[in-house]
Order: structure tokens, then sequence, then C-alpha cells
């Protein structure tokens, strides 16, 4: 039902989009102005805020030296509590009101296909939001930019690892809700392909969330393996109230699951927890991308830690950046996606990413990382 409910917006968004004519409001003489709807409060929000503290960060340093081309990034975004209705009217406004140019970095999946139907009507871009669902990879739109991984290719690495390690019992957890349920099928996907049947699949109502219930029936099924395939406070909830019973699996989770937020609920309890990533490691400063973003985040403040959501955040703006820099002065739709469909393969080192008029779908970068017992992730 849900992935039937994406696609019919999909469509729709699709429909009307050939022969549009480019878009150039929100490029001023002085400015680029960005914006997106974003999950900025509940369980979520704490990890949300990361992407656009790491995309500020990049920004802030490009304005600092005089902007792309002279003009400075203004980037707004607006809350919407992970509510789809409150995302459309949140975008409505950034396109009508706030004249942005493009809408970046904007957060869910249902959101996002609530949205779509807005990106075409107004010929605007959406650039890098932060869903990694198959059903917006399947088929191009031309006006979406993807950046990070599929989720397709993070279920297929955590489920390939565990048939690979002779792991036989493997439960799922999710929240029933747009992500959960995007999860859950490509977990599905990925367990078919493997021939590796999951023994139990446990979900909590996102509203009322009964996390005692959800670990008894964990207990229940014995299971040596349990993916999260939740992001936010609900992924260590879940952790904790297993924890509590008498199982002892081991944890799988996806990169939208913050370490950030593992680290502050868990503590070292969080040690063996494997997360698939779609960056690479904060520890590999060989890695340029890397090198800069803790170049910058220290030179802002010599105490502030780093982030994985919030170098993602950074990741994702510095491609944008890139992409201004090399469609020059002349800025619009249509020549940044003419821009970015013929670069080629843009690299920032382990990083790359490569578009073309046949596909936006970005980096394919993914990696295994483990929580150590200095509650780092260990690629």
């Amino acid at each position: 039902m849900l992935r039937s409910t994406l696609l019919g917006l999909l469509l729709l968004a699709l429909g009307a989009s050939q022969g549009a004519h480019a878009r150039n409001e929100g490029v001023t003489n002085d400015e680029i102005r960005l914006g997106a709807s974003a999950v900025l409060s509940g369980p979520l929000g704490p990890q949300t805020a990361q992407y656009g503290e790491g995309s500020r960060l990049m920004f802030d340093a490009v304005n600092a030296q005089g902007g792309v081309h002279g003009r400075m990034i203004r980037y707004t975004t607006l809350d919407d509590a992970f509510d789809t209705a409150k995302a459309v009217e949140n975008t409505r406004q950034l396109l009508e009101t706030d004249k942005v140019f493009m809408i970046y970095n904007s957060t869910g999946t249902a959101q996002t296909a609530a949205i779509l139907p807005l990106i075409k009507e107004h010929r605007t871009l959406l650039f890098g939001p932060v869903t990694g669902a198959s059903v917006f990879r399947e088929t191009l739109n031309p006006l979406v930019f993807h950046v990070r991984a599929g989720y397709a290719s993070e279920a297929t690495k955590i489920v390939s690892q565990l048939r690979q390690q002779g792991i036989s019992r493997v439960a799922v957890f999710y929240q029933d809700d747009g992500l959960g349920k995007t999860l859950l099928a490509e977990l599905k996907k990925a367990s078919d392909e493997e021939k590796l049947a999951f023994v139990a699949e446990i979900k909590v109502d996102p509203k009322q969330p009964d996390f005692a219930a959800a670990a008894q029936a964990a207990e229940k099924a014995q299971p040596q393996a349990v993916i999260v395939a939740t992001a936010g406070t609900t992924f260590t909830s879940f952790v904790k109230a297993v924890q509590a019973t008498a199982a002892r699996p081991a944890y799988y989770g996806f990169s939208v699951a913050s370490m950030d937020v593992i680290q502050r609920e868990l503590k070292d309890k969080a040690r063996g927890i494997i997360l698939a990533q779609i960056m690479p490691s904060l520890r590999n400063t060989t890695v340029p991308v890397v090198a800069e973003y803790l170049a910058l985040l220290r030179a802002k403040s010599p105490n502030a830690q780093p982030s994985a959501s919030q170098f993602e955040g950074f990741v994702h703006a510095r491609l944008l950046v890139e992409g201004l820099r090399r469609t020059g002065r002349n800025l619009t739709t249509e020549s940044f996606t003419k821009t970015m469909e013929d670069a080629g393969e843009i690299s920032f080192g382990r990083f790359n990413v490569k578009y073309s008029p046949r596909s936006h779908n970005g980096s394919t970068y993914v990696e295994l990382a483990i929580v150590d017992a200095e509650g780092s992730l260990r690629y």
C-alpha cells in the first residue's frame, strides 16, 4: 500500500514535467536562496538538525570567501515534525513566498513523495533529499538529484553480511511509518535474494510505541541478530528494551540511525552495534572531504565533536557547491542540471558521485561499521 501510494505521487509529479521552462527564482545578483522542510522536532529532530549544521558549516565557509561567483548562499529550514501535510505546506511557503531556487536536503520518504508535485509545478530542483527509497530511483525524475546511496544497497549489504556469517535467525524491528515500511520492504527484497527468511517482523506504533512489548516479541523469537529498521530515539529505545530482557542478539541498523543519538542514549551499551554507512569514516583523514570537514569544524569551534550526521550534511553541501561553481554565473534549473549530467564522476576521495541524463542516483558507497569500545564507528 505504501509503495503504491508513493509511486502514484511520483508518477503525478513526473506527469507534466516535460517541456517546462527553466526556473531561476531565488537567484539574484548577490544571493542564491535554498530551502527545505525538515524534521527538526520529535525523535528524529536532533539527528536532522545535525544535517543542517553540517550544510551550514560548508555554506558559511563559502560565503566567508565571497560566495559562489559573487553570490551568498542563504539556507532556510522549516520544521514539519515528520508530518507530511506540514511538509507540503512548508515547501509551498518556501517556493511561493520565500522564492527559493531549489529545495535542498529535505527529509523523509513520505514527505519527499508528497512534495514532488510542487517540485514539478514550480519547475524547481530537489537536491539531496534525505531518503534512500528505491521508488524515487527506479524511474528518473529530471528535477531530483540524489546524493546518498539508496536503502536497497544498504539492505543488501546488511543481509549479505549476515548470510556470509552463517547467521540464520534474523528478526526485523521497524516503526509503523513511511520510513519503517520502506526499510522493511528493502530488507524483504534482500532476504529473498539471499534466501534468508526473517523469523519475526516486529513493529511499534509511532504515536504510542510500546517498546516493552516489542522487546518481549524479540525475546520470544530468539534471533541471533535484529535489524533495527528505524532512526532517532526509536532505535535506542528498542535496543534498551531488549537489553533489559534475557535476549542477547547482535544489532544491525541503517545509515539513518544517528551515532550521536546512539552514543548519548546507550553509552557503553552501544558497543557491537553494526551500522550501514553511506559516507567515509571520519577517522580516515586521508580522504579529502573528511579532512576539509574536520578543518572547518575545528576552525569554527576547537572543542566541537565531529558528527556522522553533520558530516553527511556537509558532503551534500560540498557537492551542491561544486555543482554551482561548475555551472557558472548563468544559474538556472536547466543550466545546473546540464552541468551535473555532463560532469562525469565527481570525486571527493573515496566518496564519488556520478549523474547522467539517464540517472540522477548519485553515490553507491556503502560500508558496514561497528561501534567499538570507545563508542566510535570502526569500518
